[in-house]
């Protein structure tokens, strides 16, 4: 796993991309950047496994370098296609490689599409959504929604991970202070911390847990829960 010094170094800040760098280093980033992230990757099979359906399709929207959908794949024990989605190239080498050396035998593909965009989602008794949201822009994170709707099944769900913000402002600076310490924690240094923010913040816009909530239901969910949350992360789970 390749070190994340992206922002080791003092540069003029540019927007956050996942492009051929971001990939490089993605799986450290993850890792160090996401709280109980390993725990948050085996909580998303778990309760995939719960809902998979034999002869569907399971979608990770934002796939990245393929490290969900691989746990997807070891987790759930139905018949199953495995179909992982994202707009970056460098991102879905990274994948295929990766499940290439993991010699996955499972059926899967990777498709190239914008979120931003119109998807096919067909058959689907899961869709994964693990910090990916966040990154469309607000304008159309409706249409992303409804599509995933559309495109489940009956029963299926919908599993969604997401920085959020605090609904009261005091809590809401703490949360990110204590988020910062965790990075410092795991080796990220004052100056990379405040570069990347800088980077992030025209590119992850992220909303409130009830704002979330409201989305999810006003899209069809009959069914919605927070299965995760520590500080200004939460997971949603939401079924048709």
């Amino acid at each position: 796993m390749k070190k994340d010094h992206l922002f080791l170094k003092k540069s003029t800040v540019v927007d956050f991309d996942f492009g051929e760098k971001t990939a490089e280093v993605f799986e450290d980033m993850l890792d160090r950047s996401v709280p109980l992230y390993r725990e948050l990757q085996r909580m998303t099979g778990e309760l995939a496994n719960e809902f998979a359906v034999d002869g569907t399709q399971v979608y990770d929207l934002g796939c990245s370098t393929g490290t969900t959908l691989h746990t997807l794949c070891e987790s759930i024990e139905k018949s199953v296609t495995f179909i992982g989605i994202d707009n970056s190239e460098a991102m879905l080498e990274k994948a295929a490689d990766h499940f290439r050396c993991k010699s996955v035998s499972k059926e899967y593909q990777f498709i190239l599409d914008d979120l931003n965009e119109k998807l096919d989602i067909q058959n689907a008794s899961v869709v994964v959504l693990n910090l990916t949201l966040q990154f469309v822009r607000p304008l159309y994170r409706e249409l992303v929604v409804r599509n995933i709707y559309s495109g489940l099944n009956e029963n299926g769900c919908l599993i969604l991970v997401e920085k959020v913000l605090g609904n009261d402002s005091l809590f809401n600076r703490q949360f990110i202070r204590f988020y910062y310490d965790m990075k410092k924690r795991n080796g990220y240094s004052d100056m990379e911390i405040a570069q990347k923010r800088e980077a992030l913040e025209n590119v992850l816009v992220p909303y409130r847990v009830d704002e979330n909530i409201e989305l999810l239901n006003k899209q069809g969910f009959s069914h919605v829960d927070i299965f995760f949350k520590w500080y200004n992360f939460c997971g949603f789970l939401a079924v048709k």
